[in-house]
């Protein structure tokens, strides 16, 4: 089946907040919320439930969590069980709730920067204490990179640290950590007894090659300490249905995950339950279809900063559709993300709000049209030149 990526969706009459945060002049390319139409499979599914007429409160359909846990065999040979899933409303939920179910106010929570802002925000929602510990930028040439201090990474615990926030595929950076990887920063968070949350929402925006590995299926040790948050709603450009889910193998970390649960947290909505079954089970070839798309647009973006661009150095990213640019060799005075709105009206993520080191850098989103991504370069470039 072939399928359009390249066309214009209006969207500014939609509700969209993305669309309708800044004035009508302006580009949005910032919220992580792509400018594709879900598949096919996903609207009819929608359809087919919106005919039924009665939305009351709803169960997680079973199959749904056996099509998670066929998945979680086929892609990952990881083997997990319905009972070990929790279904929630969003991702940043989960991360809260995480907070709220392990640590304690005044104890500590160790995230890598920079990072998604939600990391950064749920700890001091619940009294908690973040500790940073930086991500080293690596240059080469007029692309960058970060890597993982692990000495670093280890001086940032404390013993009054109970939490680590895993972002994996990393955003904003694009990273995909390997299995080497991901066993060190394991192996240094049992041993200081921490609890992982592994935040792996991208896990299926695989550019290129890119091969993902849940932190957790690598051994039973490792996966007693983790929670896993996962969820459709990047994959299948459906987060305003509200569906994602935690895997916990752990009992005890499961109880205490659902008591912090609640009262608090809403349960998911039926549509939500009824997008996200439609697009596990029948999403597969849309899917692969995208990731050739998000490929090429990273490819685009990449080669031509580089040709019309130079003092903008990017990351390279290894997955999502989010792109990392270093704009502190650009000749700009201030915050790049107020010149781009202002002048250029493209409107970009502020990097301050990933973190103190994210400062002289906007993130990107390139998960859009070509033709919308051609022009809002076209406009950063005038506004340079």
């Amino acid at each position: 089946m072939t399928y359009n990526f390249d066309k214009i969706i209006e969207r500014r009459d939609s509700d969209s907040f993305k669309w309708t945060h800044y004035a009508a002049d302006v580009l949005p390319m910032w919220v992580a919320d792509m400018d594709f139409a879900a598949p096919e499979s996903v609207i009819q599914a929608l359809h087919e439930r919106v005919e039924h007429g009665i939305f009351g409160y709803g169960l997680a359909p079973l199959e749904l969590s056996q099509v998670i846990c066929e998945r979680m065999a086929r892609l990952y040979h990881w083997t997990v069980s319905p009972e070990q899933i929790v279904f929630l409303p969003s991702l940043v939920s989960g991360i809260n709730v995480v907070c709220r179910a392990i640590g304690q106010p005044g104890e500590g929570v160790v995230v890598q920067t920079p990072v998604y802002p939600p990391f950064l925000s749920a700890p001091a929602n619940h009294g908690l204490i973040v500790q940073a510990a930086e991500l080293t930028l690596v240059e080469n040439g007029q692309t960058i990179h970060y890597e993982i201090d692990y000495q670093t990474f280890e001086s940032a615990i404390t013993p009054f640290s109970r939490l680590f926030i895993l972002c994996h595929p990393h955003n904003p950076t694009g990273c995909s950590y390997n299995r080497e990887q991901l066993s060190r920063l394991a192996e240094i968070c049992l041993r200081h007894n921490l609890v992982i949350c592994s935040d792996e929402i991208h896990g299926d925006l695989l550019l290129g090659d890119t091969q993902h590995t849940p932190l957790a299926a690598l051994s039973p040790e490792i996966s007693a300490h983790c929670i896993t948050l996962m969820a459709p709603s990047k994959t299948y450009n459906i987060p305003g249905l509200g569906c994602s889910f935690a895997i916990v193998q752990n009992p005890e970390l499961l109880k205490r995950l659902k008591i912090a649960s609640d009262g608090i947290v809403p349960w998911v909505n039926v549509l939500g339950f009824t997008a996200a079954l439609a697009a596990y089970r029948d999403g597969n070839d849309w899917l692969t279809a995208l990731l050739r798309y998000l490929t090429a647009n990273r490819d685009f973006l990449v080669n031509y900063l580089t040709e019309h661009l130079p003092n903008i150095r990017t990351t390279i990213p290894e997955a999502t559709y989010l792109a990392w640019l270093d704009c502190r060799h650009a000749e700009i005075e201030g915050n790049p993300h107020e010149l781009f709105l202002n002048q250029a009206k493209v409107a970009l993520n502020d990097g301050a709000t990933f973190g103190k080191c994210g400062e002289g850098f906007v993130r990107l989103n390139f998960g859009c049209p070509r033709s919308r991504l051609v022009e809002a370069l076209e406009r950063m470039k005038n506004v340079l030149r």
